[in-house]
């Protein structure tokens, strides 16, 4: 399979621990990005933990909904080595994500180095929300910059 061609869609995944905050809400603003940009068959996007929580943690659900994404129905998964192998680029949220390794160095792994939102008041989760927001449209950014390049 190559990867090197113009029709295959860019892969990006969005990991954290327990994908039951930080990952969360990355992987729901690059859903609402990759739709207002009009890349659904360009975007592929996938999330997941190394040792996922039960469901999504509730003030991540609450300052979500404030902006009008709803995360109530959202199940915390495991990301496997073999999905971040297959990605253009992995985003971690800054909590040792990758600690099972195998990576490899074509992968363009990015980590956020956010503050973990579970058990924090509303406002502190809301600019966490709000770092994640700029750094997802910034990350949409170099891939439309790319795209428009390649055309």
């Amino acid at each position: 399979m190559s990867t090197d061609t113009t029709d295959d869609p860019i892969r990006i995944a969005f990991v954290c621990v327990q994908n039951a905050g930080r990952s969360q809400m990355a992987t729901a603003f690059a859903e609402r990005e990759r739709d207002r940009r009009g890349l659904a068959d360009r975007v592929e996007i996938l999330t997941g933990g190394t040792r996922p929580a039960d469901g999504v943690h509730e003030e991540v659900i609450a300052v979500m909904d404030d902006v009008g994404i709803d995360l109530a129905d959202r199940t915390p998964r495991e990301i496997t080595p073999d999905e971040l192998r297959s990605c253009d680029t992995v985003a971690t949220m800054g909590c040792s994500t990758l600690e099972f390794g195998g990576v490899d160095a074509a992968v363009d792994v990015r980590d956020w180095a956010l503050a973990d939102p579970d058990g924090r008041d509303l406002e502190a989760v809301r600019e966490i929300r709000d770092g994640i927001e700029d750094r997802v449209a910034a990350l949409f950014d170099e891939f439309s910059d790319a795209s428009g390049r390649s055309h």
